[in-house]
Formats: C-alpha cells, sequence, structure tokens
C-alpha cells in the first residue's frame, strides 16, 4: 500500500469515527433536551383508555386468586398494580383479564389484554412463533410433580405407569414426554384447562398425581383438601423462568415492562421498601437519587415521569416483599432458592439504573 493508499485509508476512517461522534453526541443532546420517542403505541393507548388490560391466571395462590372479598392477589396481579401505578399513577387502574392455558397467548395477540402475566415460561418457541416478546423473568421455576404419598416414590424416575394430570396448551405436557422417553418409563396424562380442574381430578383419583412448575405445585398442594397426603418431589424436569410478555413491535412498552421488573429488585437490592421510601429522599447516593428519580433524566427516556419508581414501590413494595406475602413466610411457605438477589445466592441480577 502507498503512502497516498495508507493515508486516503486513515482519512476515511477519522471521518467514520468523527460521524458516529456526532451521531453520539446528537442523541445525547436529543434526550438532555427531551427531544425523544413518545413511549409507543400501547402506552399511548393505555392512557387514553385509562386503565390497563392486564392478562393474568384464572386462580391459583400465589401467582393470581381472589380472596374472601373477591379482590385479585398474588405476585402476578401486584405486577399488574405495579405497571399501573408507573404509566397511570394509580394502582387500581387495572381490569383484570383470566386466562385460561389454551387462550392466554391468543388474548394477548389480539390485542384484548396489554401484557400477559400469568406464570408462563419464556421459551424460544413463544418467542419466535407467536410474535411476542418475553419481559423479564420474575419467577424462576422447574417442573416437577405433585403425587400422592401412598403412590410410594421416592423420585420421578420411578412412576412408570403412572397417569399425571396436567394443564391443556402448555409445555407441561411436553417436557414430561421428554422425561419419559429419557428415562424409557411411560406416564399418561391427562390436561385440564384450568389448575384447579386438574387438581380436583386429581383429587378424585382419576390421576396419580399432578405436575406444573414448582411454585405452581405449592400453591396447588395447599388448597387439597388432606394437604399431607401430598408431597412434591424433588425432581426438576426443566427450566422454567417465568416472565411478562407483550406484543412483538412496541419496543417501548416492553422497556415500561421490563423496567417495572428491575425498579421491583433493585429497591430490595438498595433495602428500600414500602414503608422507608421517603426517607431515601434525602440521599446522597448518586445511584439512589438516579434510581428514585430524585436527579431527573431516566424516566422520559421510557416515556415515563421522575416519580415512577417511587409510586411503584410504595403501591406494592419491593420484589422481597411481594415474595415474603405471596411465597414465604406470610404465603405458601417456599423457600426463595434461586428466586432470592445475586447477592444471596439467587438468579435475580436487576440491570443498573444509570
Amino acid at each position: 500500500m502507498t503512502m497516498r493508499s495508507k493515508w486516503i485509508t486513515k482519512a476515511r476512517i477519522s471521518g467514520v469515527l468523527l460521524a458516529l461522534c456526532a451521531t453520539g453526541f446528537a442523541a445525547t443532546s436529543a434526550q438532555a433536551q427531551g427531544a425523544l420517542p413518545a413511549p409507543g403505541p400501547t402506552a399511548a393507548a393505555i392512557k387514553q383508555r385509562g386503565q390497563l388490560n392486564c392478562g393474568i391466571d384464572t386462580g391459583i395462590p400465589g401467582f393470581a386468586y381472589q380472596d374472601g372479598a373477591r379482590k385479585w392477589q398474588g405476585l402476578d396481579v401486584d405486577y399488574c398494580r405495579a405497571i399501573a401505578a408507573a404509566l397511570l399513577g394509580d394502582v387500581e387502574k387495572v381490569r383484570f383479564v383470566p386466562t385460561t392455558t389454551p387462550t392466554r397467548f391468543t388474548l394477548l395477540q389480539s390485542g384484548d389484554i396489554d401484557v400477559l402475566i400469568r406464570d408462563s415460561t419464556h421459551t424460544f418457541s413463544r418467542n419466535a412463533s407467536l410474535s411476542l416478546q418475553p419481559t423479564a423473568v420474575n419467577f424462576y421455576a422447574g417442573q416437577s410433580f405433585m403425587v400422592r404419598k401412598s403412590l410410594n416414590v421416592a423420585k420421578a424416575a420411578e412412576m412408570n405407569g403412572a397417569t399425571i394430570c396436567t394443564l391443556a396448551g402448555s409445555s407441561l405436557e411436553l417436557n414430561i414426554g421428554d422425561f419419559a422417553r429419557a428415562n424409557n418409563i411411560k406416564i399418561a396424562t391427562l390436561t385440564f384447562d384450568k389448575s384447579e380442574e386438574a387438581a380436583k381430578a386429581a383429587e378424585a383419583g382419576r390421576c396419580d398425581g399432578y405436575s406444573d412448575d414448582t411454585g405452581s405445585l405449592a400453591a396447588v398442594r395447599s388448597t387439597m383438601q388432606k394437604v399431607d397426603d401430598w408431597m412434591i418431589l424433588p425432581d426438576n424436569l426443566s427450566k422454567e423462568p417465568l416472565g411478562p410478555y407483550v406484543r412483538s413491535g412496541d419496543d417501548r412498552w416492553r422497556d415500561i415492562v421490563y423496567w417495572v421488573d428491575a425498579a421491583l429488585k433493585t429497591a430490595e437490592e438498595y433495602e428500600i421498601t414500602r414503608d422507608n421510601i421517603e426517607s431515601f429522599r434525602t440521599s446522597t447516593k448518586p445511584a439512589i437519587r438516579r434510581f428514585l428519580g430524585l436527579d431527573a433524566g431516566l424516566a422520559k427516556m421510557i416515556g415515563l415521569d421522575d416519580e415512577w419508581v417511587v409510586r411503584v414501590i410504595k403501591a406494592v413494595g419491593n420484589y422481597g416483599e411481594l415474595y415474603d406475602m405471596h411465597f414465604g413466610a406470610k404465603g405458601l411457605q417456599l423457600p426463595r432458592g434461586q428466586n432470592n438477589l445475586y447477592s444471596h445466592g439467587g438468579l435475580h441480577y436487576p440491570l443498573p439504573f444509570r
């Protein structure tokens, strides 16, 4: 290469770098001036409607169920309320839409619901073939079996010839089939649209047990007439990372749902609770000030106001408080395990607010 060619090549590279720097500077300037894209069509429609349409389970303790006063409770339910608090400023501006396993994704695709938060596993095929976007994982689980103690089995591989109740239209039946083939045994399945129907069938003796993710198994076991007659086997047939889904094509809406989840976990990381959050308004720590919107700037990037994090935590608490209420000491008494924060040996690792 001649000296002239080398000079031209360097000039071109310098020109590209200058262009990239200029683009980055322009983007930063636009952000600083507040000239950012609108939050997207989904958020705009929700604001105009004045209500979030949130798809949940038809009824399973821990995730979504109606209490004695017919009020919806559960981890997924509180996630719906948290999103409403962030976007609409009011946790009560939610229409809860109970969905069955076969209909849940269709309702989201059709626009009948804005977000699906229904103990649904994030998988490759659901993302790629259904035009749906998984957002954050709000509960790590693994599929297992709940069986009658009278079956006298200690592990799933001993269940040759058993019949298991499970849910139709889910990955549960596929996982059971894969497990049976891998262990050279036969397990028959009996499927239902709702977990409560499957549980009643198991209790009536139509099958030897029930299969679902571990969180749901703890919930179903708590509803059995004779809880002590049932046990959950230690085997995990699969990985079941559960969390919200949104429709593909609206990245701003996906961002809002994602960062609401991150806010719940970050609040726990900073030891910010529903009761003490006001005391953090005087914090001098830059990370906490950014997180709570005390130093303005981040929220507008996804179309929210600076108070959204404070509203969310004051409304529902942090992730640890939610887990304790629905699955921990105040709920189903299911150990947190992998649902702990990374700092306590778990898998939840919220991305930084900066």
